[in-house]
């Protein structure tokens, strides 16, 4: 009978201390759910979390706000299991109101330089859909302003961390390639590409698919001829 009551006081003691635990972790959220301490979101979500739970703070991030001319909209996509993950730049403003990543032209041509088709695109599974700023940044002088410095340090880091299947990662423009590869990146975005063999096998270099750099396409043959069948091949082999 002993034995029995002191079996029944120990699990109701480890039943209230898990219990405690999950009330601290729950009131550490709202803090910064509710507030500005931003910080402790990053926090707890880092200790343990997964990449559904990641998505959905990101989703509801709000950090900069204020900066943002058609309010805050995070857009993204990403799954544990994805196998190939695109950095991009930041929404424009088709995306920004769809809230599907890469659904305009620019998409349109990304898909056909990867040779992939729309579903496989869009499965969460094989593609993780990750820009440097999840927001439409506002327009600028001449075209859209660069994508906030917030998101990439604040979120990339704890999303990598849940895809533990990644094979590949898309680097497209400059902003993307600065951030990652850093003093490996070439002065150019031009040389950068050129000398796409030497990020691989983890990072496949490639300049914006956007329809303003059609001038660019047309000055760089090579990229068509050099470029393209190998990121078809390595993704065919990823995939």
């Amino acid at each position: 009978m002993k034995g029995f009551l002191f079996i029944e006081e120990a699990f109701f003691f480890y039943w209230l201390l898990a219990f405690g635990f999950w009330l601290l972790a729950f009131g550490f959220w709202l803090l910064a759910k509710n507030h500005e301490f931003k910080w402790l979101t990053w926090f707890f979500f880092s200790l343990k979390s997964t990449v559904k739970k990641l998505i959905a703070e990101i989703r509801n991030c709000t950090v900069c706000a204020e900066h943002l001319d058609l309010g805050p909209r995070p857009v993204l996509s990403a799954h544990k299991s994805s196998k190939i993950a695109i950095i991009g730049q930041a929404p424009g403003t088709i995306v920004h109101r769809t809230g599907i990543p890469w659904d305009d032209k620019s998409g349109e041509r990304l898909r056909d330089w990867m040779g992939v088709d729309e579903k496989t695109f869009y499965d969460e599974k094989q593609f993780a859909i990750i820009p440097m700023g999840f927001c439409y940044p506002g327009k600028g002088k001449s075209g859209d302003l660069p994508p906030r410095k917030e998101c990439a340090p604040l979120w990339h880091d704890s999303l990598f961390k849940q895809m533990k299947e990644l094979q590949l990662i898309l680097l497209i423009g400059t902003y993307a390639q600065s951030y990652y590869l850093q003093k490996k990146k070439k002065k150019t975005l031009t040389e950068t590409v050129r000398n796409f063999k030497t990020y691989l096998p983890k990072h496949f270099v490639l300049p914006h698919p956007s329809p303003r750099n059609n001038i660019w396409m047309a000055k760089n043959e090579w990229f068509q001829i050099e470029v393209l069948p190998t990121l078809k091949k390595q993704i065919k082999k990823v995939l």
